[in-house]
């Protein structure tokens, strides 16, 4: 049986760690394998990421444009059409949405869009919903309860 105190890597995974200036014999000796003088052979003497020499960095060449909203919400959409793979026996929300495969991912919630029609009486429960798709799914009898958004 498989418990804590029997666990142990796979024969082969692990290493022994390179052990540097032992001494000449060793291979790595002296110099520590980082060469005779220059920047890379000091302690710390490594350039930043993204630096490069002097020249202008790419990152700093690149023209900008444009503007990230970074409290944008990220929802998903989820036509009218789509939920009518639902029975209506139960309420239609994130869990039973992301069960059907209708939401995949990371996302902050869920939008019904309007596209397509419905003949389903459903109880949705969803972050945000657009005036056509709420008109459909009243219509055909349902309920939208709008939670967060």
């Amino acid at each position: 049986m498989i418990d804590l105190s029997n666990l142990s890597p796979a024969p082969g995974s692990t290493h022994s760690r390179k052990r540097v200036g032992r001494g000449t014999s060793s291979g790595n000796g002296k110099t520590a394998g980082r060469g005779q003088k220059g920047q890379k052979s000091r302690a710390g003497g490594a350039p930043r990421v993204g630096f490069e020499g002097g020249q202008m960095p790419l990152s700093r060449r690149l023209p900008k444009r444009g503007f990230k909203n970074i409290f944008a919400k990220n929802y998903a959409v989820v036509n009218v059409s789509d939920l009518s793979i639902f029975d209506g026996s139960n309420p239609v929300d994130f869990v039973a949405l992301k069960a059907a495969g209708l939401i995949r991912g990371r996302v902050d919630g869920v939008k019904i869009l309007g596209n397509g029609d419905i003949s389903v009486k459903l109880n949705v429960i969803v972050d945000a919903v657009s005036a056509s798709a709420r008109e459909k799914i009243e219509k055909a009898g349902g309920s939208i309860e709008v939670c967060g958004g």
